[in-house]
C-alpha cells in the first residue's frame, strides 16, 4: 500500500512540473486591500485631477447609490456593496475618462443583482433621475422615452460591463454588520441597542470614504465601536485593550476614525462645481487625445492605442503566464470600382455555360421516363384493355339474351 501511495505522488508530482502554467486569476478576501502607493497615484489624479475635486466626487456618488438605494428600496446590504465596488472601481479608471452618474447606477443594478434583489434599468435610470431635479429644485417631470433615453440606457449596461471587467468579476464585499454583533456580545454589550445601532450608523457613514480599500473590516468594526463608545461615554476594557482581542492594531483604529471624522466636518461644495471641474479635464483630454493621433493618411486618421492606465488590483487580481490573444487576419475586402475587368467576364461566361448544361442535361432527362414511371404506365394500360375487353362481353351477352327471349315468346 505504501509503495502504491509513494508511485501516486511521484506522478502526481512529475504531472505538476509539466503542466503548463496557464494564465489565472487569484481572487480571495485576503488581498482585496490596495498598498499605499496605488492609493496615492490615481488614475483620475495622473489625468490631472486635484485630490479633493476626487474625494469630493467620491462622496457624492456614494451618497447617490444610498439615496437611489433608499428609493428603490434595496436592502442595506446591497446599497454597501455598490458603494465599495463604486469606491473599487475608481481605483483602477478615471474619474474624468469614466462619468461618475453612469457608473453609480451601474453600479447599483450590479449589487442588485449581486445581493438577489434584481432592479430594473428603467426604475434605476428614473430615481437617478428624480434625484437630480430634486437636488437641483427643479420640477419634477418623468424621464421621456426616446433615443436619449435608448443611449442612456445602453452607457448603463455598458458601464456594468466594465465594472466587472475592472474588479476580475470579483465582487463579493465582507461587510462588518455581523461582525459588530459579534464583537459586542464579547464586550458584553449585545443588549445596548444605542451602542450598536450608533456603531452600524458610523459603519454606513464610513461607506463614503476608501477605508474599506485601505484596511480589513474586522478594523472597520472596532473603529465604530471605539467611536460610539466614546460618543455615549461607556467604557471598554483597556488592560489589556479589548481590540488586542480580535488582533487590531490601534494605529489603524485610529486612521479609520480620522477618517469616518472628516466625513462630517468637510465644507458642502455644490455638484455643479464638481461636474464644470471634471468637463474641462474632460475636454482637454479629448483635445490632447486629438492631437495625439497620426497624420492624416489617405484622408483618414489612424488612432494609435492611448496610455492605458495601470490596474490598481495587481494584487487583487494576480495573473501568472502570458498569452498573448491571436490577431484576426483581416480578408482583403473587394473593390468596388466599376469598371470591367475581362478576368471577370471569363469566369462569368464560364459560370453561365456551365449552368445552361445542367439546365439542358436536367432537361433531356425530365423527359425520359424513369423505369418505375415505364412499370405504372405499362401497368395502366392493361388496366384499360382488360376493362375495354369486359365492357366488350357484357354488350355481347346481353345481345344474345335478348334474341334467345324472343325466339322463345315465338
Amino acid at each position: 500500500m505504501g509503495s502504491k501511495e509513494n508511485s501516486s505522488s511521484a506522478a502526481m508530482k512529475s504531472a505538476s512540473a509539466n503542466a503548463k502554467a496557464y494564465g489565472k486569476i487569484l481572487l480571495t478576501l485576503q488581498n482585496c486591500l490596495l498598498p499605499e502607493e496605488k492609493l496615492v497615484s490615481t488614475p483620475s489624479h495622473l489625468d490631472g485631477l486635484d485630490a479633493e475635486t476626487e474625494t469630493e466626487l467620491r462622496i457624492l456618488g456614494c451618497e447617490l447609490i444610498q439615496t437611489a438605494g433608499i428609493l428603490l428600496k434595496l436592502p442595506q446590504v446591497a446599497m454597501a456593496t455598490g458603494q465599495v465596488i463604486f469606491q473599487r472601481f475608481y481605483y483602477s479608471k478615471s474619474l474624468v475618462r469614466h462619468n461618475m452618474e453612469i457608473t453609480a447606477m451601474g453600479c447599483v443594478c450590479l449589487a442588485s443583482k449581486i445581493e438577489e434583489a434584481p432592479r430594473r434599468i428603467r426604475d434605476v435610470i428614473n430615481v437617478f433621475n428624480h434625484i437630480k431635479q430634486v437636488s437641483s429644485q427643479k420640477p419634477i417631470t418623468p424621464v421621456i422615452l426616446d433615443q436619449n433615453y435608448v443611449a442612456l440606457k445602453n452607457q448603463v449596461i455598458k458601464s456594468e460591463r466594465r465594472v466587472l471587467k475592472e474588479l476580475g468579476f470579483c465582487v463579493h464585499v465582507k461587510h462588518p454588520h455581523k461582525i459588530i454583533v459579534m464583537y459586542l456580545q464579547v464586550l458584553g454589550y449585545e443588549k445596548n441597542k444605542g451602542l450598536m445601532q450608533q456603531s452600524w450608523n458610523y459603519m454606513n457613514d464610513s461607506l463614503r470614504s476608501d477605508v474599506f480599500l485601505r484596511h480589513h473590516p474586522e478594523t472597520v468594526a472596532c473603529a465604530c465601536i471605539y467611536l460610539a463608545a466614546r460618543q455615549l461615554q461607556l467604557p471598554l476594557p483597556s488592560s489589556p485593550a479589548w481590540f488586542s482581542l480580535f488582533k487590531v492594531k490601534e494605529s489603524d483604529i485610529r486612521d479609520v476614525c480620522r477618517r469616518i471624522m472628516r466625513l462630517y466636518v468637510r465644507p458642502r461644495i455644490k455638484s455643479e462645481h464638481l461636474e464644470k471641474k471634471v468637463e474641462e479635464l474632460r475636454r482637454q483630454y479629448e483635445e490632447a487625445r486629438s492631437k495625439a493621433r497620426g497624420t492624416e493618411v489617405d484622408g483618414h486618421t489612424p488612432s494609435p492605442p492611448l496610455p492605458k492606465h495601470h490596474n490598481a488590483w495587481g494584487g487583487f487580481i494576480s495573473r501568472s503566464g502570458s498569452h498573448a490573444i491571436p490577431e484576426r487576419t483581416k480578408s482583403p475586402r473587394r473593390s468596388k470600382s466599376t469598371s470591367p475587368s475581362p478576368v471577370r467576364d471569363v469566369v462569368k461566361h464560364s459560370k453561365r455555360k456551365k449552368h445552361s448544361r445542367s439546365r439542358s442535361r436536367s432537361h433531356s432527362r425530365s423527359h425520359k421516363p424513369k423505369k418505375s414511371q415505364r412499370r405504372r404506365s405499362s401497368s395502366h394500360k392493361s388496366r384499360n384493355r382488360y376493362r375495354s375487353r369486359s365492357r366488350s362481353r357484357d354488350r355481347d351477352f346481353e345481345k344474345s339474351s335478348k334474341t334467345r327471349n324472343k325466339h322463345r315468346r315465338h
